[in-house]
């Protein structure tokens, strides 16, 4: 049976989640967020875009993408082909079924006495053989994005990770492709089908001045969170994080609006640099829980904030810190 790419119309409230699943997007946050971005945006600018939760909650003209890292924008590319290819799916189904993966939106599982003898683990344990030769292919030239995509999507955490040699090493996860995965896609393909968008892979200091910033534009800034562990943090730290800062106050008197989000405190850890930049524009409290997978904090002391130099029209109560 032939299974074709579908698009679902959204309501224009409705949250979208990234296909990629990606950790520490801001799928959650997104009621919070969307209603401090400004209104109209003429380019929607994001220079460490990861999954892309984000831009896919902006309604914008244009959007303009970015992330440093290749196989983010490499993985955006291959997904955004997707929604112009109505045998996109079959593609992915027939790659699952090669490897024999299991594929619970197809009923396709594992085997009863498995389930039962391993009732928290069955997919990885199932999964696992075919997931490491799968993982194996893909690493022996890197370029193939269809399979990075399924070794995503059952791999652990769904993280995109690589060792010192530049290997994908990502261990086999509880997880397969469901109904979650196909809702994400198909919402994915639906947002982007008529959308002007440019894909960037740069460093966010050389991708910002390469673009002719205007108003009208508007710039969100997720970057790498200083006081975090996360593996994605710990390639930042705090000369990086005081260049941004000097970045944004040079574009906020070109009269070009941005929004950061950041972590100002976490497990007993405030982030200094964060807090006196905090002083000079509006900030407003997200209300996060915030807790990285390398972290596994369940303490509640974490506060994350959006700062913005985009006065707002009207009042939010309970956002402002």
């Amino acid at each position: 049976m032939t299974i074709q790419t579908t698009f679902i119309q959204q309501k224009t409230d409705k949250i979208l989640r990234s296909p990629l699943f990606y950790v520490g997007d801001k799928y959650k946050l997104m009621p919070q967020l969307k209603k401090l971005f400004p209104k109209p945006i003429k380019t929607y600018i994001e220079p460490f875009m990861g999954g892309g939760s984000s831009f896919l909650n902006t309604q914008a003209q244009n959007y303009i993408l970015n992330d440093i890292d290749s196989y983010i924008i490499s993985l955006h590319e291959f997904l955004s082909s997707g929604a112009k290819n109505p045998f996109f799916l079959q593609q992915i189904f027939t790659l699952i079924e090669s490897y024999h993966l299991s594929c619970s939106l197809k009923n396709i599982i594992p085997p009863k006495d498995l389930r039962e003898a391993y009732k928290k683990t069955y997919f990885a344990r199932f999964n696992k053989e075919s997931y490491l030769r799968l993982r194996d292919e893909f690493n022996a030239n890197k370029t193939d994005m269809l399979k990075l995509y399924i070794l995503l999507i059952y791999g652990f955490n769904r993280m995109l990770r690589f060792n010192s040699k530049g290997d994908f090493n990502l261990p086999v996860g509880n997880v397969d492709f469901n109904r979650n995965v196909l809702k994400a896609l198909n919402d994915y393909f639906y947002f982007i089908k008529d959308k002007n968008i440019t894909f960037s892979n740069a460093d966010y200091r050389d991708f910002l001045l390469s673009i002719p910033l205007k108003k009208g534009d508007f710039i969100y800034l997720d970057p790498p969170y200083l006081i975090s562990g996360s593996e994605y943090n710990k390639l930042w730290n705090e000369n990086l994080e005081s260049c941004l800062y000097e970045l944004l106050e040079k574009l906020d008197s070109k009269g070009i609006a941005w929004g950061l989000s950041n972590l100002l405190t976490h497990k007993g850890k405030t982030n200094m640099l964060l807090k006196d930049f905090t002083k000079k524009y509006l900030t407003y409290n997200i209300q996060s829980n915030y807790i990285s997978f390398n972290d596994n904090s369940t303490k509640k002391d974490s506060v994350e904030v959006y700062v913005t130099n985009v006065k707002q029209t009207s009042t939010i109560q309970d956002s402002l810190f």
